[in-house]
C-alpha cells in the first residue's frame, strides 16, 4: 500500500505534466481533447518512468529493460486513457477535464499493477544471482 501512495503521489507530478499539455492544446491550439489527451499523456509517460524507475520502484534493471516494458505498459495506457476520454467527452457530453479526471483513475490502477508484477518486477534468480 504504501508503495502504491508513493506512485499516486509521485505519479501527480507526471499528471500535471499531462494536465498542463491537455488544457494548452485544447484551449491555446483548438485540438480536440482526445488528441491533446494522447500527447499530454506522453509527456506525462516521459516524466513518470524516471520517477518511477528511481523512486518507487528503485530498479536495478538496465534502462533498455525497464524502459521498453513501461512504455508497452504506457501504450496499454494510453489506448485506456484515448477511450475513456472518447467516450467521456463524445458520447455523455463530459466536460473535458471530467472525462480525463475519470480515465486517470482508471489508468493509474492499470499502470501500477502493470508496472509492480511486470515492468519492475525482480524475479527470485534475480535476487539471489545479481547481474554482472
Amino acid at each position: 500500500m504504501k508503495q502504491f501512495i508513493l506512485f499516486a503521489m509521485l505519479g501527480g507530478v507526471g499528471t500535471a505534466g499531462h494536465y498542463l499539455t491537455l488544457i494548452l492544446l485544447v484551449q491555446l491550439v483548438g485540438m480536440a481533447a482526445v488528441w491533446a489527451t494522447t500527447v499530454g499523456f506522453m509527456v506525462g509517460a516521459l516524466i513518470n518512468y524516471f520517477l518511477n524507475y528511481h523512486v518507487t520502484f528503485q530498479s536495478a534493471k538496465t534502462h533498455s529493460e525497464a524502459m521498453l516494458k513501461f512504455f508497452i505498459v504506457a501504450v496499454v495506457g494510453a489506448g485506456i486513457n484515448m477511450t475513456i476520454m472518447f467516450f467521456g467527452v463524445n458520447i455523455f457530453a463530459l466536460f473535458y477535464i471530467f472525462a480525463q479526471l475519470a480515465a486517470s483513475f482508471v489508468v493509474l490502477l492499470w499502470t501500477f499493477a502493470a508496472n509492480k508484477l511486470w515492468t519492475f518486477s525482480v524475479n527470485v534468480q534475480q535476487k539471489i544471482l545479481p547481474e554482472e
